[in-house]
């Protein structure tokens, strides 16, 4: 059975302006206004997904995706004592758990999760929806998702090693989209959800 899964990452709020850890901040006002902007280029979904993070439910919410559930395989990753400090904070501090978490794929950012434990967590879902019963034949799946969540999906959808994490870059409200079957995923990656995009 063919699905087809569209990874939304969030708009622009303070943090990733930041480069900050999730800290719960809210979408600025630019972030609110491009989402309300790219709201009519979304098709309507059979299934809504969304990360917890406060940035991802707005974004979902100004989407039109309000009603969307969250699984908890697509929850924000956890950061653990890193949450809510910039990434310049945490290389000050701790310079070499930085080049840890950023070579080594089994290391916890900050205490919490791993490379490893986000892209098999998501794979984990990706796999279960060829069993879905609530996503019919081509149905389309949305997820507002964080960015290291559609990084996991590409990860996953290409076979590729953890270490691919960091080679993909997830821009604010762009589209990373899949299709498959049978665990075998395609890939288009990086569409803008904007009015007027292709």
């Amino acid at each position: 059975m063919t699905r087809r899964v569209w990874f939304v990452s969030p708009a622009l709020n303070p943090s990733l302006r930041q480069a900050r850890f999730d800290d719960g901040a809210a979408l600025d006002a630019a972030g609110r206004a491009a989402a309300r902007a790219a709201a009519p280029s979304l098709p309507v979904p059979a299934l809504a997904v969304v990360s917890g993070s406060r940035r991802c439910r707005e974004t979902a919410g100004l989407l039109g995706l309000g009603s969307a559930v969250e699984p908890e395989a697509l929850a924000t990753p956890d950061t653990g004592s890193w949450r809510g400090r910039t990434l310049a904070e945490v290389s000050e501090t701790s310079p070499q758990d930085v080049g840890r978490w950023l070579g080594d794929p089994e290391f916890r950012a900050g205490g919490g999760e791993s490379v490893a434990d986000v892209c098999g967590r998501v794979s984990r879902w990706l796999d279960t929806l060829d069993g879905e019963a609530a996503v019919p034949e081509g149905g389309l799946v949305i997820g507002v998702v964080e960015p290291e969540l559609a990084r996991a999906a590409v990860v996953h959808a290409l076979g590729a090693p953890f270490s691919a994490f960091w080679r993909c870059d997830v821009a604010p409200l762009t589209v990373t989209e899949l299709s498959g079957r049978g665990g075998r995923w395609n890939l288009r990656c990086g569409r803008p959800l904007a009015p007027g995009q292709p």
